[in-house]
């Protein structure tokens, strides 16, 4: 039987960064994938996602580019086209990540892992079952999209795996759940002319943004987009007919050619046989892990989704799998990140890093804010994309900087600024007396600095009496 020093069960964005830093670090690494390299970030998730998002998006600035002066007729689109680049993208991410595994001296094993005992993993491939020695083990099993019982089964519901397969849309879409993925869909499905309903049981869309920012986001999808925004009750009586998804909420009748279903993922451990190697789960099915990304069992660490408390986020599970290796290599408890940033490409984008407003008066926090509208910056103006606005989260005593947020164009590029700031615990007056370069989007970080200290040359003069920082 063969013994490596760290298997890695996964090879998604925790899985292959936990292999490739282990044998980094000189460890003999083996990832098991019952699947496709990359895992469901980039074979069904984040990449193919952002892929069709950006062809969408493309598209919806031409339909509306006479504003800037260019006249392009009756702009028209192949969605078998978008899905091809699609698949073209995916393929060529995936041939990397394999390419940097083989590089880096990581046997890929494909087929499904599950614990003999907690230093032996048999693995079950298309070649037949053998069994390999794990000194340490990484669990990186990811997640998958949840599909409650009470849904029909039908071809004409779907969750997002499903629904990036497609190769052409439907004329109307009803999506269940407001969250992160279902806007992102819904955005994407609109700006293609798409006839988009949203039901979400609570009461706004993207509940876990600050007020201020998930209004900007809704009322640009209801106004812009023509996205039907139904809040505050559930989906009833689903039923299905060879052409239609009908269903009821509070009474009132909602029908679509098709559904995506996205109200949450579970972590994937079934067949994992993780009772063998002494790792308990939790009441939901997730893995509870501690800072170093340990788990209740002896050298075996979990990463990413599977985790209690994940984020659900590619990059924290990056974060945390090259923690877990550098933890399980050299045997010691280095911590896992905790700031992590939030990245929504709906349209308009989002990005948030450290504590929400509201978390922080929440916390206790005298808190002191600075917003600055893209309205009044004149890279946005040029660019005729003016929607949204940037935010500073501070403390009002000490000036420190506890989070930020970000909605308009870029958001998602432009929240990295923030996100060094609040990591290295800078001041709002740092950032104000940090020169940005004109004319760019960044400059909205810098004036917003100067809004929150009433010393914002670019913006009407604030009725509230503010402290001016030296």
């Amino acid at each position: 039987m063969e013994t490596f020093d760290v298997v890695v069960i996964g090879s998604g964005p925790g899985g292959y960064p936990a292999a490739i830093r282990a044998a980094q670090l000189g460890a003999s690494v083996a990832v098991i994938e019952k699947d496709q390299a990359g895992g469901t970030c980039l074979n069904c998730g984040c990449i193919p996602t952002k892929t069709l998002i950006a062809s969408g998006d493309l598209f919806h600035r031409i339909a509306k580019s006479e504003e800037l002066g260019i006249s392009v007729g009756s702009a028209e689109y192949d969605y078998k086209a978008f899905a091809d680049r699609k698949d073209k993208v995916v393929g060529t991410l995936r041939k990397g990540v394999e390419g940097l595994l083989k590089a880096n001296g990581v046997t890929l094993l494909r087929g499904v892992g599950s614990f003999v005992s907690r230093n032996v993993i048999a693995v079950d491939g298309a070649d037949g079952k053998q069994e390999i020695g794990a000194s340490k083990t990484i669990i990186a099993t990811g997640s998958d999209s949840v599909m409650p019982g009470f849904i029909p089964k039908s071809k004409l519901i779907v969750e997002s795996r499903a629904f990036l397969e497609l190769t052409k849309l439907p004329k109307s879409l009803l999506i269940l759940g407001g969250g992160v993925i279902g806007c992102e869909f819904a955005c994407l499905a609109a700006q293609l002319g798409v006839k988009v309903s949203i039901v979400e049981m609570l009461d706004d869309v993207l509940p876990m943004l600050d007020k201020d920012v998930r209004r900007q986001v809704r009322k640009y999808m209801e106004k812009e987009l023509d996205i039907d925004i139904i809040t505050g009750a559930p989906l009833e009586k689903i039923t299905t007919t060879a052409k239609a998804v009908k269903g009821k909420v509070d009474g009132k009748a909602v029908q679509a050619e098709m559904m995506l279903v996205s109200i949450g993922r579970r972590p994937v451990t079934d067949g994992l046989a993780i009772e063998n190697a002494g790792v308990t789960l939790n009441e939901h099915g997730f893995i509870p892990a501690d800072a170093d990304c340990s788990t209740s069992a002896a050298t075996v660490y979990a990463v990413g989704d599977v985790i209690a408390g994940s984020t659900q986020l590619a990059h924290a599970a990056t974060a945390q799998g090259c923690t877990a290796a550098e933890n399980a290599v050299a045997g010691k408890a280095k911590k896992a990140a905790i700031l992590i940033p939030g990245c929504i490409f709906t349209a308009p984008e989002v990005g948030v890093v450290g504590m929400s407003e509201a978390e922080a008066k929440e916390a206790g926090r005298d808190v002191a804010v600075g917003k600055f509208a893209f309205a009044s910056l004149g890279k946005a103006m040029a660019m005729g994309e003016t929607v949204g606005f940037v935010k500073w989260i501070a403390d009002a005593d000490t000036d420190q900087i506890l989070g930020a947020a970000a909605v308009g164009p870029h958001a998602t590029e432009l929240i990295a600024e923030a996100t060094l700031a609040v990591n290295a615990e800078l001041t709002v007056s740092e950032i104000g007396k940090t020169v940005h370069s004109h004319p760019t989007l960044s400059e909205a970080w810098m004036e917003a600095a100067h809004v929150l200290h009433g010393s914002c040359v670019h913006a009407m003069p604030s009725r509230r009496k503010l402290k001016i920082k030296d």
